[in-house]
């Protein structure tokens, strides 16, 4: 047995019902195996038919696996047992190798429901309960394959339990509890990402390296000889340009793809007082509740492209999300909006009128931090430079003139992110709030609340030494962990720490004597 290291177990009353999972998760574990027969199908479609040994001990290898994953599941419906008694839930799995956790009602920090596309033909859901380990995946419980209408009750009845058992108030519920709901309109900003690109290459390696470990040339394919005998003819130059158009355009595809399924649905509300509630999802539907009392800020995240547009996405500084991972989904409260409309609802998670992320009178940096980026944008071309012109000194003149015609280019671009990031270092304390911002590909602009700050971090690289700057992070107990102030110079960043949380840093400096006139 393996009782959870947070709390032991304990029996509830005799009377607490044990539920079970419902019986047609059976049939989602079952259509596993449907993975290597659709994966034998694509391949005889490519391969004109024909089958050799390492395809069928690929696909063979495969087959076993998807039926060892769909013997586990079947062997999690039928031990799997769970119940809610009046301080706790418990969930009990294993015949052989028994696993029972508890989790008191205190620690519960959310509830929250996802379904992928196999759940929804079925009519079932997973439930999982946080508990705010963000040192572990494994700080909750989780429950896979509950019907709709139990995942819903579950619900209900655990976030009463842990409202009664940490004696939070009730208030009186919003006229509108609606913040911000799908507007399709944003569908624009969906292209203005390079995760889709990078998804097309990511593809097409999966698909590569899957090839080879069946022994297939991909050159060999009958629909890639086509493609050869088609265009084999014409320039490089107008085959490389058509190939990075198709890419561009199937990575604009996927990207738009990838917003719809992801954000299909989306609603941003406080259904229940004091708990914001994200739900989105077209194909796997996600149901993500955070506590208010446990919200420490809020983060607008600007990436590049998505800036030029004017747009914006707005994530949680909270505590309870889970690990790194998790808190990186479970924290995202909007798909990219309108910046406006990115303020607004970071004013409205926050409870204030405006934004502090807008609002706040953002103090610049000194002009050292400027030098250093510029400096590094000088190092990057000049490296790239010399790693092109030095083999064209014994090979070609025609790579020294790449070396130099590229170290420019990089030159003119580096010095210009580099003019742009030093535009975009700020801070301030407003309110509540220390405010910071940084970034160029991504413009991050953080509030976090003061009395959330458990700590300072000050990290400085010979460099910054020699420039007189320092980079100072607060620790918090909430999303990313620190949030930092970069490049900042070393009298401001102590007296900004200062002012933010009086006294926390002041044990931890050593104040020099002052030096007078003629004294050696």
């Amino acid at each position: 047995m393996m009782p959870d290291a947070a709390a032991p177990a304990r029996a509830g009353t005799p009377d607490e019902e044990w539920g079970r999972l419902n019986p047609r998760l059976l049939l989602v574990n079952l259509s596993v195996i449907g993975t290597p027969l659709a994966t034998f199908a694509a391949t005889l479609l490519l391969d004109d038919g024909r089958v050799t040994l390492q395809v069928l001990i690929t696909l063979g290898t495969l087959l076993i696996t998807a039926l060892v994953i769909a013997g586990i599941g079947l062997m999690r419906l039928a031990t799997t047992r769970y119940r809610v008694t009046a301080d706790r839930v418990e969930v009990h799995r294993g015949r052989f190798f028994r696993s029972e956790r508890s989790v008191p009602a205190d620690r519960i920090r959310s509830v929250d429901l996802t379904a992928n596309p196999l759940h929804r033909i079925f009519g079932l859901t997973s439930l999982k309960v946080a508990t705010g380990d963000q040192g572990s995946a494994d700080g909750g419980l989780s429950l896979d394959g509950l019907s709709l209408a139990d995942a819903a009750a579950l619900r209900r009845r655990l976030t009463e339990l842990r409202r009664t058992a940490q004696g939070v108030h009730h208030p009186e519920a919003d006229a509108d509890p609606t913040i911000a709901e799908l507007d399709w309109a944003w569908l624009r900003y969906a292209p203005l990402t390079l995760w889709g690109v990078g998804g097309v290459f990511i593809a097409a390696g999966s698909v590569y390296r899957t090839l080879h470990e069946m022994k297939i040339d991909p050159l060999e394919l009958g629909i890639v000889k086509d493609l050869q005998q088609r265009f084999g003819s014409v320039p490089l130059w107008y085959g490389l340009l058509v190939a990075a158009l198709v890419v561009v355009a199937v990575g604009v595809a996927g990207s738009t793809a990838t917003f719809i399924e992801g954000w299909g649905g989306y609603r941003l509300d406080r259904e229940e007082p004091g708990l914001l509630r994200v739900r989105r999802g077209l194909l796997i539907t996600r149901s993500v509740s955070i506590e208010e009392q446990r919200l420490r800020g809020a983060e607008v995240a600007e990436p590049l492209l998505l800036r030029w547009a004017g747009g914006a996405r707005v994530k949680a500084v909270a505590s309870g999300l889970g690990d790194e991972d998790e808190n990186s989904s479970r924290s995202r409260l909007t798909p990219p909006v309108p910046l406006a409309l990115a303020r607004r609802v970071a004013a409205d998670v926050l409870g204030e009128t405006v934004a502090p992320t807008t609002a706040a009178q953002l103090a610049p940096h000194p002009r050292a931090a400027l030098r250093r980026r510029i400096n590094r944008a000088v190092i990057w071309s000049a490296a790239a430079a010399a790693l092109l012109a030095g083999p064209g000194l014994w090979l070609t003149p025609a790579l020294v003139h790449a070396g130099w015609i590229t170290g420019l280019v990089l030159l003119a671009a580096g010095t210009a992110l580099a003019y742009d990031a030093y535009r975009n270092l700020g801070h301030a304390v407003h309110g509540r709030y220390l405010v910071t911002r940084s970034g160029t590909f991504t413009r991050r602009t953080a509030a976090v609340r003061r009395d959330g700050i458990i700590g300072w971090s000050i990290t400085r690289s010979p460099f910054q030494r020699r420039a007189g700057l320092l980079t100072l992070g607060a620790a918090i107990a909430a999303g990313t962990g620190v949030y930092k102030v970069r490049d900042v110079a070393v009298a401001d960043g102590l007296a900004l720490a200062e002012e933010a949380v009086p006294d926390l840093l002041a044990p931890f400096l050593e104040h020099r004597p002052r030096t007078t006139a003629g004294t050696q």
